[in-house]
């Protein structure tokens, strides 16, 4: 039975905490009129609660800044995904409409100020896990510039989130592997809320579910860890 772990980690980053969610099966379509205007809302009071606030005010910001420094990571050129949604919106500009799915992720990362991940569980192999970077570990950057090598494996002791073939995810949750990205396609999802000491996972993995199973349907698991239970089946 396939494993999500966080035991490599859970010594030295004990504030961190992860609910995964499983969910399948499911049928991902484009963003729908209900979730538009959900998101439309979410976006609103982003800009409300933050407008005039530098981010590193923000304590789910400030947060996960304090993690990256926990690996060495000092440029903020280096933004956790949920910062980075943040800063998107707060400049005006809207979430991105990729489809159904990841839209719904994005927006309740917006919501909670938390790093929310998406993965087709179908494109994985084996068991998925936060660990420490190693020789060898391989990244496709999705989100490489044009004319950029995508080809961007991990620095040495930075944390990953990794099945048993590749990096799904570098430092946690910056940027996500090309090969194991959720589409129009996706028919099982593997869908993470993380945290490192602000912030509810088991409230954001409950709000992922709802959503799921609204627009894209399907039944769903959560399996949320901390170092106290840092593994469990799935």
């Amino acid at each position: 039975m396939p494993r999500v772990s966080i035991e490599d980690i859970a010594e030295r980053f004990p504030d961190f905490r992860v609910a995964f969610v499983i969910a399948e099966p499911l049928s991902v379509g484009p963003r729908g009129p209900e979730l538009a205007k959900d998101i439309a809302a979410a976006e609103a009071e982003c800009r409300r609660r933050w407008a005039g606030v530098e981010l590193s005010a923000i304590a789910e910001v400030a947060a996960w800044r304090a993690a990256y420094k926990g690996f060495g990571v000092k440029r903020t050129s280096y933004r956790s995904s949920a910062e980075r949604l943040i800063k998107r919106v707060l400049a005006g500009q809207p979430l991105p409409e990729i489809n159904a799915l990841v839209d719904l992720c994005n927006m309740v990362s917006l919501e909670t100020g938390l790093c929310l991940g998406c993965d087709d569980l179908d494109k994985t192999s084996g068991d998925l896990v936060f660990r420490f970077s190693r020789p060898g570990d391989s990244f496709v950057d999705m989100g490489a510039e044009p004319g950029e090598d995508p080809n961007d494996p991990p620095k040495e002791g930075e944390v990953v989130y990794a099945d048993d073939r590749h990096v799904l995810c570098r430092r946690w949750n910056w940027r996500q592997d090309a090969r194991t990205a959720s589409s129009r396609e996706t028919r099982r999802a593997v869908l993470t809320a993380q945290s490192n000491s602000v912030g509810d996972v088991e409230a954001a993995a409950a709000r992922l579910a709802d959503l799921i199973g609204r627009e894209c349907g399907g039944r769903y698991r959560i399996e949320a860890l901390d170092r106290r239970r840092p593994k469990a089946g799935i």
